[in-house]
C-alpha cells in the first residue's frame, strides 16, 4: 500500500495513520496550521480556502483556489498546496495580502485567511478582465464584518498584477504529478488508478467502491452527516476522462473536466453552457466540481441537466465490454437514479454545437444570486421553421419534478405554431400538466409553478430583443399573475 505524500507550503509531508475519510482541513487544523478555518464545512464560506497547484489546466499550468474542507487527505497525493501559512515566509507582504490590508478589507480577521487565498488565485490567471469576472473570483468566501467594497476593490487592482515571485516559478517548472496511489487505513481504502484498464480493473475488485473526482458533493457525506465511507475509487487518474475536444458540430467533454475549465472554453464556442456556470457555483467548488459528477448526481436540481439536455446532449457509458450512448433525457430514471448499470461510468458528454437558427436561453433563480441550490433551473432550446413555426423545441426544467426533465405536453403545444407572445401565453397552462411542484424549504409548490411560467415568457421576450435583466422588476400583465 502506498503511503500519501505531497507538498505543502514548499515541504514535502507525509501524513500517516489517518483514514481515507479525514479532510485537508481536518490535518491542518489537527497539525497546527491554523491559519486555515472552518466555517461551514460544505464550501459555502471560503474560511477554508487553499491553493492546489494544477499544471493540467488547458490554459498551462495554474493555481487555484479550492475548499480544503472537501478534499480528503489521499486525493492530495503527489500535488502542491499553499496555505496562508506559506505566505508568511516571504520578505515582504503577497500582493493579495497587501490589496486586502492597504484597503482596510480586513475586520474580526476570521475569514481574511480564505479571502487572501482566493484573492492569491486571482494573482495568476489570465481571464481576469472583466468586472464580473472578479466577482466570480470573490462568491465563495463570506465576510460578515468589512463588507464586499475594499474586498471588491482589492480584487480589482489584482486582477492586473502578475507579481514575479516563487508562486509564479513553481508554475513555469511544474510538471504533470503522479496521483495515482492505492491507500488503506484499517478497513477503509482509497483507490487512484491510472488508466482505464487499471479503473476495470479496480471496479471489479471493489465493486461497491463510490467514484469520487471533486468530491464537491460526496464529501458532504462525511462533513455533514458524518458518515464514512470505506471505499473511494477516484477518476482523477485516468487522462483520457478530462478534457474538451471541440468539433465544429459537437464538443464531446470528459466526465472529470473541472467546471471551471469548461467555463472558460465554453465561453468561446459554448456561450449557453457558459452563461449558467457563471452562476452555477463558487470559484472554489467550480475548481473541484466536475461535469459527470454535476450529472451522476442526478439531483433534481443540478443545474447542468437542463442547459445540456436543452441542447441535445448524449452521455457515453463506458465500461470494460465497451460504450454505449445515451440521450441525457433519458439517463435519469427516477429521484437520484441513473441508467448506469454495475461496472459502468460515465466517461464523457458529447455536446451538440447549436447553429444561429436556434433560439436558446438558460435560467437559474435561487434566493441568492451566486452560490445557491436552484429553486428551479430552466433550460429553452427552440428552432423555427422558414414560416416563423416551431420546428424543434426543448423546454427543461430542473426543481420541478424528482428528475430534470422536458417539459413534453408544453413542447407539443408548441409545435408548428407561431412563435409569438399569444402562442407562449396559450400554452402556458401545459405546464400544469407536465409539472406537479412540491414545497419545500427553496419555495412553495405555487411559486415554481408560477416561476416556471415566467421563465418561458421571459425566454420568448429575450429572443424577441429584450435583455432578460432588463424584465420589470415588478410583476406586470407581460408576466403570470398566479392566484393561491
Amino acid at each position: 500500500m502506498s503511503a500519501i505524500r505531497f507538498i505543502l507550503n514548499g515541504q514535502v509531508v507525509e501524513p500517516s495513520d489517518c483514514s481515507p475519510n479525514t479532510t485537508l482541513l481536518q490535518f491542518l487544523r489537527s497539525s497546527g496550521r491554523c491559519g486555515t478555518k472552518e466555517g461551514c464545512a460544505e464550501g459555502d464560506c471560503g474560511a477554508c480556502s487553499v491553493a492546489m497547484l494544477d499544471p493540467l489546466a488547458p490554459q498551462g499550468a495554474t493555481w487555484r483556489a479550492v475548499n480544503s474542507c472537501l478534499i480528503f487527505l489521499p486525493m492530495l497525493h503527489g500535488r502542491e498546496v499553499v496555505t496562508v501559512e506559506g505566505l508568511t515566509d516571504l520578505d515582504s507582504l503577497h500582493p493579495a495580502q497587501k490589496e486586502l490590508a492597504t484597503r482596510m478589507g480586513s475586520q474580526c480577521g476570521y475569514c481574511t485567511p480564505g479571502i487572501v487565498m482566493s484573492l492569491f488565485e486571482a494573482c495568476y490567471r489570465e481571464d481576469l478582465s472583466e468586472s464580473w469576472q472578479v466577482d466570480d473570483q470573490l462568491c465563495g468566501n463570506l465576510c460578515r464584518c468589512t463588507g464586499y467594497q475594499p474586498i471588491r476593490e482589492a480584487g480589482r487592482a489584482l486582477a492586473s498584477t502578475q507579481p514575479d515571485d516563487r508562486f509564479r516559478e513553481t508554475l513555469l517548472n511544474s510538471s504533470p504529478p503522479d496521483i495515482r496511489i492505492t491507500y488503506q487505513h484499517e478497513s477503509q481504502v482509497y483507490l487512484c488508478p491510472g488508466t482505464l484498464q487499471e479503473l476495470w480493473d479496480a471496479i471489479d475488485g471493489a465493486p461497491r467502491a463510490r467514484l469520487i473526482a471533486g468530491g464537491t458533493d460526496l464529501a458532504l457525506l462525511v462533513t455533514k452527516r458524518f458518515e464514512e465511507l470505506p471505499e473511494l475509487l477516484s477518476l482523477e487518474g485516468v487522462p483520457e476522462l478530462r478534457g474538451v475536444r471541440v468539433g465544429t458540430d459537437k464538443w464531446s467533454v470528459g466526465a472529470t473536466t473541472l467546471l471551471s475549465d469548461l467555463e472558460a472554453q465554453a465561453a468561446k464556442g459554448l456561450p449557453l453552457i457558459a452563461r449558467m456556470l457563471r452562476f452555477f457555483a463558487s470559484r472554489q467548488i467550480k475548481n473541484r466540481a466536475t461535469l459527470g459528477g454535476n450529472l451522476c448526481n442526478a439531483s433534481p436540481i443540478g443545474d447542468m441537466a437542463p442547459v445540456l439536455m436543452a441542447m441535445g446532449a448524449e452521455v457515453i457509458l463506458s465500461s470494460r465490454q465497451g460504450d454505449r450512448r445515451v440521450h441525457l433525457d433519458e439517463f435519469f430514471l427516477g429521484y437520484r437514479q441513473t441508467a448506469l448499470q454495475a461496472g459502468e461510468i460515465l466517461s464523457s458528454v458529447e455536446v451538440p454545437v447549436l447553429g444561429p437558427e436556434w433560439k436558446v436561453g438558460a435560467y437559474k433563480v435561487s434566493k441568492r444570486r451566486e452560490l445557491d441550490i436552484s429553486a428551479v433551473c430552466a433550460a429553452f432550446a427552440l428552432r423555427l421553421d422558414g414560416g416563423g413555426c416551431v420546428a424543434e423545441v426543448r423546454l427543461c426544467y430542473g426543481g420541478m419534478a424528482a428528475t430534470t426533465k422536458r417539459a413534453q405536453l408544453t413542447e407539443e403545444a408548441l409545435l408548428g405554431q407561431q412563435w409569438t407572445q399569444e402562442t407562449v401565453e396559450r400554452v402556458l397552462p401545459e405546464l400544469s400538466n407536465d409539472f406537479s411542484p412540491i414545497d419545500d424549504q427553496r419555495g412553495s409548490g405555487w411559486f415554481r409553478a408560477t416561476l416556471a411560467r415566467n421563465l418561458l415568457i421571459g425566454f420568448f421576450l429575450e429572443t424577441e430583443g429584450a435583455s432578460f435583466q432588463s424584465l420589470p422588476s415588478r410583476p406586470s400583465s407581460t408576466l403570470v399573475l398566479a392566484e393561491r
